[in-house]
């Protein structure tokens, strides 16, 4: 008979592998979104190689889809990504992996693999969880960014299909989780909203993704007075 254990295993297994699939697929969105902005294939799949981060792939993009500078489309992307580090901060207690194979797993914190490794009980459970959703979700979405890369540029104009709003719609649907639960992430979350589009008609672009970073200070502050 199966041990409890290995049920157990196999659970997270399974978990970890759902989220990973249904993730990792959405970079044919990315890789289409890139071609249409006007970035060449390899572009689209050195971004999704060395950043692989979704939300701050999309912001670069879209502020070069807008026109903007890519140097503030570049700040823009890094600050979006300052949030790995914190939670890389979160997890190397809890997996203690060794010096060298941390480096590796770097690459693989993002939203989803630590959402699902901080929803285990135990370290074995957790490292099987990061590894195995960090992982799928690698392969996948740089696969899928080749894919809708190609789609694309066999496509021809994209915005003809309207792929063109593709990368708003993913951008907005990695937002649209911040809302539940805490009040705080939820008020960061609308007022970001409404301070980047509320500044778009009167600054370059790029620079009102930078502007809405304003709310995180704002949304704090606010919080501190009704405490």
């Amino acid at each position: 008979m199966v041990s409890t254990e290995v049920r157990a295993r196999g659970a997270v297994v399974r978990d970890s592998l759902s989220v990973g699939v249904a993730v990792g697929v959405s970079g044919v969105a990315f890789g289409g979104t890139a071609v249409a902005a006007g970035l060449t294939v390899a572009q689209a799949c050195a971004l999704s190689l060395l950043a692989f981060t979704g939300a701050s792939q999309f912001a670069f993009v879209a502020a070069i889809a807008a026109g903007g500078n890519p140097l503030l489309g570049t700040i823009g992307a890094i600050m979006l990504g300052a949030r790995n580090s914190l939670y890389g901060l979160r997890l190397a207690p809890l997996l203690a992996l060794r010096p060298a194979v941390k480096v590796a797993a770097a690459q693989l914190v993002i939203d989803e693999s630590t959402a699902v490794t901080l929803a285990q009980p135990d370290r074995e459970s957790r490292r099987i969880a990061f590894t195995t959703t960090g992982v799928t979700i690698f392969v996948l979405w740089n696969a899928t960014t080749l894919a809708g890369a190609l789609g694309a540029t066999a496509l021809g104009d994209p915005s003809r299909f309207g792929l063109d709003v593709a990368g708003p719609a993913a951008f907005l649907a990695l937002l649209v989780p911040q809302l539940r639960g805490s009040r705080t992430p939820a008020a960061v979350a609308i007022l970001s909203a409404a301070i980047a589009l509320g500044t778009t008609p009167l600054l370059p672009a790029g620079v009102p993704i930078l502007a809405a970073v304003a709310a995180v200070p704002l949304a704090l502050l606010a919080r501190r007075r009704s405490a």
